[in-house]
């Protein structure tokens, strides 16, 4: 029997959805190990044994797999954001297309759709959003990214993933804060002031918005000066903004911003359309790649120019207006209230007129939709991780549309949801993987549903 603390040599064979390469035991268990590669052959200690699984790590890399890089990052291996550093990026793909694949197959139960190749981006300085959470170490404030599994802050502002200026910002505002002695938020205690140092940039306007989340509102003033040091000395800091978090919670943004410098908004272009950006606001942190994800949804949609499109959890109506050129109709619904003020902005800055947006429960206004007769020819859904409940697809399916264009950012959840769509007669014809997260253990894919026998 296998224990705590033994040593096993591994062949790494799989990879798991979290970045975890896979390998067994003599006697068949399965064993994860991070910073693995398919291909591997390593010694392993085991540092958790449950019931049919064990965790380890490598002990000894015995023969390492052709996959294999060297990471460009000095914290790759504690900081918990990326996962695949260790690997090259045509293998990273490969194990993402193979999850999306394994997803719709082994949880969905499907064995024939259409699978069309992987849309890999670019993996350096991609980012159009960084969110720095700051702690106090030996007696100073510092910011990073939270190490794996925990909220210990791994200091480092230099992360490839996101622009240069990210980092050298996100150091000047540190400075000052020591300088000021302005106390970072303990999580445990539920002392100090500022939790957050939140980045935004438009990924082609260049315009920046900096946002401090903070737990009260004591030390306004010095982030109002702060906010206004800053834009003095780097280019494109449009919006200083402080976001007021009080409660004692993992959820990053608190309900209420106070804008201390500049605009309260920032702009950027995605898909051809202006597009306004609170700190609130969903957007892709991907826009690159985000532009050819919406592509692809357009082309699932088959717009023809006179169809009515509803846009299911809609944020900004990034997705919306992208698709409003080819509908007759738009109607995008969005729980937070901030983007729905958002997309109707955004609307009237591109001059679209042939748009509507509701605030609210995305099931229960597809249900009120659909008790009010209403049928839109495609429905497009962009749903959070947890993924689709039951009233908002059932209320879909009974609004009738003849395609459902369904982009998720997870595989599993986008897999189940497809099993029930089935079930109720929309059969998917397509699917194809996106890349929007290169270098993590993300990827997104968008697939195209059919009602039968129209």
């Amino acid at each position: 029997m296998i224990k705590k603390n033994d040593f096993r040599t591994l062949e790494i064979t799989g990879m798991t959805a979290e970045g975890n390469g896979v390998g067994r035991t003599e006697d068949g268990m399965a064993v994860f190990v991070p910073l693995t590669a398919v291909g591997d052959v390593i010694s392993c200690k085991i540092v958790k044994v449950a019931k049919s699984y064990c965790y380890g790590i490598i002990d000894k890399l015995i023969t390492p797999s052709s996959d294999r890089t060297e990471s460009n990052c000095p914290v790759s291996a504690k900081c918990g954001g990326c996962t695949f550093r260790h690997i090259s990026y045509e293998a990273e793909l490969s194990v993402k297309d193979k999850l999306v694949r394994d997803a719709f197959e082994r949880l969905g139960g499907f064995r024939d759709i259409p699978f069309e190749e992987i849309c890999g981006g670019e993996t350096e300085f991609y980012r159009n959003k960084a969110q720095y959470p700051v702690a106090e170490q030996d007696g100073k404030a510092v910011c990073g990214f939270y190490s794996k599994r925990s909220h210990r802050v791994v200091p480092y502002c230099g992360c490839t993933l996101q622009p240069e200026i990210f980092g050298k910002l996100a150091q000047f505002c540190l400075d000052y804060v020591n300088e000021k002695k302005i106390p970072a938020y303990n999580e445990e205690t539920g002392n100090g002031v500022l939790r957050h140092i939140y980045i935004r940039r438009g990924f082609h306007s260049g315009e920046i918005m900096l946002c401090f989340v903070v737990k009260n509102d004591k030390y306004k003033a010095q982030f109002a000066e702060l906010g206004a040091l800053a834009a003095e000395k780097f280019d494109g800091i449009k919006s200083v903004v402080m976001n007021i978090n009080p409660k004692n919670t993992n959820v990053i943004m608190g309900d209420r911003n106070i804008t201390l410098w500049g605009n309260d908004e920032i702009c950027d272009v995605l898909c051809g359309k202006k597009i306004t950006l609170s700190p609130m606001s969903f957007y892709q942190v991907n826009t690159a790649q985000a532009e050819k994800l919406y592509r692809c949804g357009m082309d699932y949609a088959e717009l023809t120019g006179g169809e009515t499109v509803l846009d299911l959890y809609c944020g900004a109506g990034t997705i919306g207006l992208s698709f409003s050129d080819k509908a007759g109709k738009i109607i995008g619904c969005e729980i937070i209230p901030e983007a729905v003020e958002n997309a109707k902005h955004n609307a009237e800055a591109n001059g679209v007129t042939n748009a509507e947006f509701y605030c609210g429960d995305a099931g229960k206004l597809a249900e009120k939709l659909a008790n009010e007769n209403i049928r839109p020819d495609v429905v497009v859904i962009d749903p959070p991780r947890k993924g689709c409940d039951e009233l908002t697809l059932d209320s879909i399916v009974r609004m009738a549309p003849k395609r459902i264009v369904m982009i998720s950012c997870n595989p599993a959840t986008a897999a189940r949801d497809a099993k029930y769509l089935a079930e109720k007669g929309y059969a998917p014809r397509k699917v194809r993987a996106f890349d929007l997260f290169p270098r993590t253990s993300h990827v997104e894919c968008v697939c195209k549903f059919e009602k039968e026998h129209l």
